[in-house]
């Protein structure tokens, strides 16, 4: 299964991170390539979601269920959807400096392995947008801070 991992420290909280990161009603608003969400449950500790994911004429839905621990992780687990496995975690440490460490992680396999080789060459260049996109909607809602984030890994 490949995998994506990656660190970042940012001078924001652990709690505005993962509330930033759970609010996936709003990842239509500054995620590339969703199209649209929907919430079908929520409780403090779960919940069941469904994405659309879009580009050009290509559509796929998909459908995901969400451990969550308040402000420690999100584990996503895959339910249905074009893929035959995604699983990714999003943990967020604190930092003495007030900041947190996001330790985001996605492992995905393919339905189709001719597909999944294609995909594969393009996936690490997405995923590295998307995550480009939660820090700046963090810059947005939460504001600039004169510290830069930092790649760790």
């Amino acid at each position: 299964m490949p995998g994506i991992h990656e660190t970042r420290e940012l001078p924001y909280s652990c709690k505005q991170m993962f509330d930033l990161v759970a609010d996936v009603g709003r990842y239509s608003e500054f995620l590339p390539w969703i199209v649209a969400t929907r919430v079908r449950s929520e409780t403090e500790a779960e919940m069941v979601a469904d994405m659309v994911v879009g580009f050009k004429a290509i559509r796929e839905s998909f459908t995901s269920r969400v451990e969550k621990d308040r402000p420690q992780f999100l584990r996503v687990h895959y339910i249905d959807g074009p893929l035959r496995d995604l699983d990714n975690t999003w943990a967020f440490d604190p930092l003495p400096s007030g900041g947190c460490r996001i330790r985001f992680s996605v492992d995905f396999t393919f339905k189709n392995r001719v597909f999944e080789r294609l995909a594969g060459q393009y996936f690490d260049r997405a995923f590295r947008r998307m995550v480009a996109a939660f820090e700046a909607r963090a810059n947005e809602l939460y504001g600039k801070s004169n510290s830069s984030a930092q790649i760790v890994a």
